[in-house]
């Protein structure tokens, strides 16, 4: 079992926790690899009916590990992954969620969040834009509200995210909230969930075909450029970065 990645099963429902609170669970190398295998395993299994992805700590996950960031083909690769699985995936948040994390929520067929949670976009502030995570960021929420936390990196809070589609439900406990959904898939059909997935996610699977090479490369050369090396910087030295005015 990773050490990076908890697994637990209840009904079917196996769980997977990101693990690496002392990185507040940033998508390193590492915790993609570990991730992408449990998923793997889960695809294999005839006993998982569904996979609920999780958190340790108090953040889903930062984004990025600034320190160890994942290869852009990786983090496309997991994001497809968790698209493609032949069983649901909901995701289970009770913390915060920044840049990548909202890929990893934007990649769940449904999404659940505690009304303590805090979301927002942070690339522009660090000197990068969110390449990779638009692949099913952008088909699943409304333009005119992402355009606004694209570019401006403002925190927003669960209802909102509702209401921009990247959460299905919001609740004061978020277990609550999941139980009917969770009810709901215990009682389908094993092929008829794993047939009626792929309805739901044609039109993301559409804009990777169509979209992942460019937002890989434009992801990489964003993360070479001297403004993003200026933006790490400053984000970890706990400063405001020399564009800010």
């Amino acid at each position: 079992m990773s050490a990076l990645i908890g697994r637990t099963r209840a009904r079917g429902v196996e769980t997977l926790s990101l693990d690496a609170t002392d990185t507040r669970n940033a998508l390193s190398t590492a915790l993609v690899g570990d991730l992408a295998k449990a998923l793997a395993d889960c695809a294999e299994d005839p006993e998982v009916r569904a996979v609920v992805l999780t958190h340790t700590g108090t953040t889903f996950c930062a984004g990025a590990d600034l320190r160890d960031p994942p290869d852009p083909d990786a983090l496309v690769g997991l994001l497809r992954q968790i698209v493609e699985l032949p069983r649901p995936v909901l995701a289970r948040v009770t913390g915060h969620v920044r840049a990548g994390g909202l890929g990893l929520l934007a990649a769940c067929d449904i999404s659940a969040a505690a009304t303590g949670a805090t979301f927002a976009f942070t690339e522009v502030r660090i000197g990068v834009a969110p390449a990779v995570i638009s692949l099913p960021v952008i088909p699943r929420a409304d333009p005119r509200a992402l355009a606004r936390y694209y570019l401006t990196g403002e925190r927003f809070d669960p209802a909102e995210a509702v209401r921009l589609g990247l959460l299905t439900v919001t609740g004061d406990d978020v277990d609550e909230a999941l139980a009917p959904i969770l009810d709901g898939l215990r009682r389908s059909s094993t092929q008829a969930l794993a047939e009626t997935k792929p309805l739901l996610t044609a039109r993301v699977l559409e804009t990777f075909d169509r979209d992942a090479a460019e937002l890989t490369a434009l992801s990489a050369r964003l993360f070479s450029s001297a403004q993003a090396r200026e933006g790490m910087t400053a984000f970890l030295e706990r400063r405001d970065a020399a564009w800010v005015v």
